[in-house]
């Protein structure tokens, strides 16, 4: 295969890696898994691929990007795999950022274990009644990732039934092992108590198959994780783009080809009596049946441009209000009791739901007490701390999700979620598109946000513009109690993955003005499609008819800010609250301006190069014809971050008099 590919460069147009060097020990995995195994190759392990009983020709349906491509429609490299049923492993989506594939997968090994101990009937079991092994394949290079310790740290600690399998070539594209480490893969598995470590010669394909079978058979009884190392030459080009001669010495690639594991095994092959004629027509065969596979993919059907928009989402079961928002015979609550109860009663209704994150188990049930005595209730398995690990906690939704099981994580703070958006980027966001819908990441990300009293640089940040950046994920924003518990229930119902954003100052509602905040508990079943803006104040009709109003776009401590400056302009304002920025409600808010021809967006983000001011200028081209003034922008000031002393705060944001000031003015143009 790597032949033939070399051979037509200029067919094989896009980029790739092949196994070349690795065979032994990909194949040698292979045939130790079963159907209800998981697996996550890495970027160069075909090998591993056709162990598993993929065929040439449906690789080469990738590598071409074709449209009948078996686990992307031509949307992902060669050698990217993923898929589900067929009596083969489950494989999730598979990025081609380095090092990323272990946390999800290590959240699958999490969402196993809980499933065997807790939900047995939802977990399927190998021909001989074991129970499933999970295996993570990494080249060695991507071992210095922190997301790798991350995920090796959780592993240990829970015990999770774990194969990492690191294959060593010694190089990381150009760079050489010495120059750019300072230990191997069994050298730092060393600091992992727990995790048992071995290394294998993984050009001997006996040596592989021997120890591999005594490692998974134990993983299977023992459920615990393992590291193995097994030492490989690259035969091949890092990339069919990153070339061999670009960096390699001949004498270093010499040194390498006697270490070829084909060569290897031919040489064995013929101790124990196999003859060269035997071996002469094996190697006929496969040319063969490579030619004619390589020829059929050639020849496939490319993908219909059409499709390019398809699987960014799969739907959701929730497109309609339902439930009762305002039963009549319950008390007003808080919009962090709101969250609480939402919570509680989706662990009460569906036992595959679990929470997790910094500081949300037994003893502080989150530091804004949001998650207050839901471990109690539920257990520790169910609601539980992790350690400081944001990288972690969001992107092993991916693994639990895909075995089954409803996470709902927190982020403590906005300001800290960055070193999460890797996992949010490149695994969550992409895993719906890339698998063509068979690895939607059902997952609910809580993320506290908002400034108010002194909280500081690191604790008051607004984040949604960089979300919003995001292709592939929802993101909520809910500003009173009933609000929250309806799209809290919508977003946890939703197969695709929901970052829940959540103002700190509107929790307990104790600012000037957000009393209103505060509102009954809606009914059990109370539910709201996301994507849907509700009317906040509506304004008086006879303002309306005059051309005497104006309306503000929303959401979050802007609503407000926004009623509270309407009081001074009785009946002139509507406030229209977004509740949910993507998807966004772009009918309501575009009838809105078309109604008063006056708008004015506002955000408590920093304003230049925010999500409002891209809303405003869509506003601006789809309602160009019924603006009496151009669309308006209110934000924070442009500053990189909120300041801690109050005053120095309270100048950065906005508020309801500068609100007043400029919609006065708006009136007046």
């Amino acid at each position: 295969m790597a032949d033939i590919y070399e051979q037509h460069r200029t067919v094989c147009k896009y980029v790739h890696s092949t196994s070349r060097g690795h065979e032994a020990i990909q194949l040698a995995l292979a045939y130790q898994l079963e159907p209800a195994d998981f697996v996550s190759p890495y970027y160069r392990d075909e090998s591993l691929l056709l162990g598993l009983g993929f065929t040439p020709y449906q690789l080469m349906l990738q590598l071409l990007a074709k449209a009948d491509d078996p686990f992307s429609g031509g949307r992902e490299y060669y050698s990217h795999p993923n898929a589900k049923g067929a009596g083969k492993p489950t494989i999730i989506h598979q990025s081609s950022a380095t090092g990323m594939q272990v946390i999800p997968t290590t959240g699958i090994a999490q969402g196993v274990k809980f499933l065997e101990q807790y939900l047995p009937g939802q977990l399927k079991k190998t021909r001989s009644g074991d129970w499933p092994v999970v295996v993570c394949s990494l080249g060695d290079a991507s071992l210095t990732e922190g997301e790798v310790s991350e995920a090796l740290q959780f592993a240990v600690l829970k015990k999770l039934p774990i194969l990492y399998l690191v294959q060593d070539n010694g190089w990381g594209i150009s760079a050489r092992a010495e120059e750019s480490r300072i230990m191997d893969a069994w050298e730092y598995a060393a600091g992992f108590p727990g995790l048992e470590r071995i290394k294998i010669n993984g050009s001997d394909f006996d040596e592989c198959h021997f120890k591999l079978e005594q490692i998974v058979r134990t993983i299977r009884r023992e459920r615990r994780p393992f590291i193995v190392q097994a030492n490989v030459p690259l035969l091949g080009h890092h990339t069919s783009g990153v070339r061999r001669e670009f960096y390699r010495t001949a004498a270093d690639l010499e040194k390498d080809a006697a270490l070829d594991p084909r060569l290897i095994l031919r040489k064995r092959l013929k101790t124990i009596g196999v003859n060269e004629i035997e071996l002469l027509e094996i190697e006929k065969r496969a040319e063969q049946e490579i030619s004619t596979s390589f020829q059929q993919a050639i020849e496939a059907s490319e993908p219909d441009p059409a499709t390019v928009a398809d699987f960014v989402f799969v739907p959701t079961p929730v497109i309609e209000e339902k439930g009762l928002r305002e039963p009549g015979v319950r008390d007003k609550i808080m919009m962090v009791d709101a969250a609480l109860f939402a919570i509680r009663e989706i662990m009460e209704e569906y036992p595959e739901a679990i929470f997790y994150g910094q500081d949300v188990g037994r003893r502080l049930g989150g530091v804004f007490r949001e998650a207050a005595t839901l471990a109690e209730k539920f257990g520790d398995h169910r609601v539980f701390n992790t350690a400081i690990q944001e990288a972690y906690i969001i992107g092993s939704t991916v693994g639990l999700s895909a075995v089954g099981l409803k996470p709902i994580v927190e982020v403590q703070f906005g300001d800290y979620i960055y070193p999460g958006l890797n996992q949010l980027v490149s695994e969550i966001a992409k895993s719906a598109y890339l698998s063509c819908g068979k690895f939607p990441v059902q997952t609910l990300i809580r993320v506290p946000v908002g400034a108010y009293g002194g909280g500081g640089p690191y604790h008051s940040g607004s984040i949604e513009s960089t979300l919003l950046s995001i292709k592939g994920i929802k993101v909520v924003y809910p500003s009173n109690a009933a609000d929250m518990k309806g799209l809290m229930k919508a977003a946890f119902l939703d197969p695709n993955p929901v970052v829940m954003l959540e103002h700190k100052g509107l929790y307990w509602s104790k600012l000037p003005g957000t009393e209103t905040a505060r509102m009954e508990e809606p009914s059990f079943d109370y539910i709201i499609p996301l994507g849907k803006a509700s009317i906040a104040l509506p304004a008086f009709s006879l303002r309306v008819e005059e051309g005497n109003s104006c309306c503000v776009i929303t959401y979050g401590m802007g609503v407000y800010w926004a009623k509270a400056a309407a009081t001074a302009l009785p009946g002139q304002v509507e406030v229209i609250d977004l509740r949910c920025l993507y998807p966004l409600d772009e009918q309501l808010v575009f009838e809105t301006v078309k109604r008063h021809g006056k708008c004015l967006v506002l955000t408590e983000e920093q304003q230049n190069n925010s999500f409002a001011e891209a809303l405003a200028g869509r506003i601006g081209y789809h309602c160009f014809k019924w603006l009496d003034a151009p669309v308006e922008v209110m934000g924070a000031l442009n500053l990189p971050a909120v300041p801690m002393n109050m005053g120095l705060e309270a100048a950065m944001l906005p508020n309801a008099d500068k609100l007043r000031i400029r919609l006065e003015a708006l009136l007046d143009a």
